[in-house]
């Protein structure tokens, strides 16, 4: 598990560590530039050796303050530098100040306001210190800057050229640290973003001590390019759970190996499904919980799909379970560990069912996914006065809106100043509301509990898995879930672990996956992770 510090609990970090005199503000600087400059020649070898040139683009605060170490650094390598300040060089705060003047010994600074274009001398290595993780307000200024820098690099990506190499020092300027929005990016009505440069794209990003939430919520993976970290001696974050969001790597503590007992010794899930020709979805989650471990499970079936569900399973049982009085009647064996509501179930089954299911006697977990989350969409607050601290609530961005429509308005809302509004703020808070955790769906799943513990799975960067956008795949993870809470498992750590699973399968298939590939690349995934 790694932690995700905000811009805030960053700087009372490096602040704490140097009011304990155990590092100086220009020792954390010349480590950082020193980090940048390592992570540099990691990434591209061939700048090991040799003259090359760079250009250093540094902002008004202590990000600046690394460019300029960056620069005396590289110079020293021999390379030749041309460094560009935007802003006052007398409002600098004092360290990055010092490191404006050590640079000032060795080379001069240009103006960087109203630069539209610093390529043209065709530089080996861009730097980009302006902004970090500080961010507040848009940078119009800059705007045709950016432009040109993006449209650089892109085609130096695509025409694999050996120049146009830029580096982010901690953020890509323009990027909220805290949100990985664009600070200013104004979006369309389908929620992608306008034309206009109001920031700078990556190829890498150097950031210090640990990744913020930034680099992995939002669209934080597609503007850092790769992120490195670099350790500059703060030593280990003083914070709780409660306090900062980590980022899940794997799974910690959940084993998922049968030792020993019966198959009821492994919980007994119950997935709902809908009616005829509704039964994929259900049969999808069943299989996932099936899978992860479940001793059994059994399908709550209308009579009028029966026929259809009984000619598709094997290993999975069948009940049926026609309504309200059917399911009271089911939850009467207290075997029952867990159930599913919500894949292909139906509004007008799911308002039916769910407040059953929400007031068993002998509170199983829950999970409420797809149908079993927009049936309540005009009176939100009547699922959330039955919800327990045994439920996980699981919707997608249109799923998240019909339940919490103020939340997903502010989260929607183009963020003119920074820390901007984030998707783990959004979550902290519709878990307190909920009561229970809740898994917000996406590249960035953002999960929480009403303590405000929150976690962050991102399938980016070296786990990126486009393919795990097809119908069906989110059913498979609510069939997780299910499993795993019918297992026993805690609802935090079981969406953690099934949301970790999910990738994994998804990136052990490959291209072409489909969402019944899912349960069946389970069993390989568990023996290599050994969970």
């Amino acid at each position: 598990m790694t932690e995700l510090l905000t811009a805030a609990q960053m700087r009372a970090l490096e602040q704490a560590a140097i009011a304990s005199k155990k590092v100086t503000g220009l020792e954390l600087m010349e480590r950082a530039g020193a980090g940048v400059v390592a992570a540099v020649i990691g990434q591209w070898p061939e700048l090991a050796k040799g003259a090359h040139r760079a250009v250093v683009l540094c902002g008004p605060g202590n990000n600046g303050g690394d460019g300029f170490v960056i620069a005396r650094l590289l110079q020293a390598r021999g390379w030749a530098v041309a460094v560009f300040l935007y802003g006052d060089p007398l409002k600098l705060p004092p360290d990055a100040k010092t490191n404006l003047d050590r640079w000032q010994q060795v080379g001069p600074v240009l103006a960087l306001a109203g630069v539209g274009d610093v390529t043209s001398d065709a530089p080996d290595l861009i730097v980009d210190a302006i902004f970090g993780t500080g961010l507040k307000r848009p940078i119009a200024d800059l705007s045709e800057l950016f432009s040109n820098l993006n449209n650089d690099t892109a085609q130096a990506r695509s025409l694999s050229r050996a120049n146009c190499r830029l580096t982010s020092v901690d953020m890509p300027s323009g990027l909220c640290s805290d949100s990985g929005r664009a600070i200013g990016q104004l979006r369309g009505a389908g929620g992608d973003p306008q034309p206009g440069p109001s920031h700078v794209e990556s190829q890498i990003t150097v950031t210090f001590h640990s990744m913020k939430p930034g680099h992995v919520l939002a669209d934080g993976p597609e503007i850092c390019g790769k992120i490195v970290v670099k350790d500059i001696g703060l030593g280990a974050s003083p914070l709780g759970s409660g306090e900062v969001a980590r980022l899940v790597k794997a799974p910690v503590g959940a084993d998922l190996c049968k030792r020993r007992g019966h198959k009821f010794a492994h919980g007994h899930a119950l997935v709902l499904s809908g009616g005829f020709g509704r039964t994929g979805a259900a049969r999808l989650a069943a299989r996932g919980a099936l899978r992860i471990g479940a001793g059994l499970v059994t399908l709550g079936v209308p009579g009028a799909a029966q026929i259809e569900v009984a000619s598709q399973i094997t290993a999975l049982m069948m009940r049926r379970v026609d309504d309200a009085a059917a399911l009271a009647d089911a939850l009467g064996d207290s075997r029952i560990s867990a159930l599913c509501l919500g894949p292909g179930l139906g509004l007008e089954r799911s308002r039916d069912l769910v407040p059953v299911a929400l007031q068993a006697p002998h509170r199983p977990g829950v999970v409420l996914d797809a149908d079993a989350l927009s049936a309540f969409a005009d009176a939100p607050g009547r699922v959330f006065d039955m919800l327990h601290a045994g439920c996980v609530l699981t919707p997608h961005g249109g799923e998240f809106a019909r339940l919490f429509p103020d939340i997903a308005e502010r989260l929607s809302q183009a963020p003119m100043r920074g820390p901007a509004y984030s998707k783990v703020d959004a979550v902290r808070e519709a878990a307190a509301r909920a009561g229970c955790v809740v898994l917000f769906k996406g590249p960035d799943t953002v999960i929480a509990d009403p303590s405000g513990a929150c976690l962050i799975h991102t399938a980016a960067y070296d786990r990126a898995a486009p393919w795990l956008a097809t119908a069906g795949s989110g059913d498979v993870l609510a069939g997780f879930i299910c499993g795993l809470l019918a297992r026993g498992v805690a609802p935090l750590q079981a969406a953690e672990t099934a949301a970790w699973l999910h990738v994994e399968c998804a990136r052990a298939f490959g291209p072409g996956l489909i969402a019944e590939d899912l349960p069946d690349q389970l069993p390989l995934v568990l023996q290599n992770a050994a969970l």
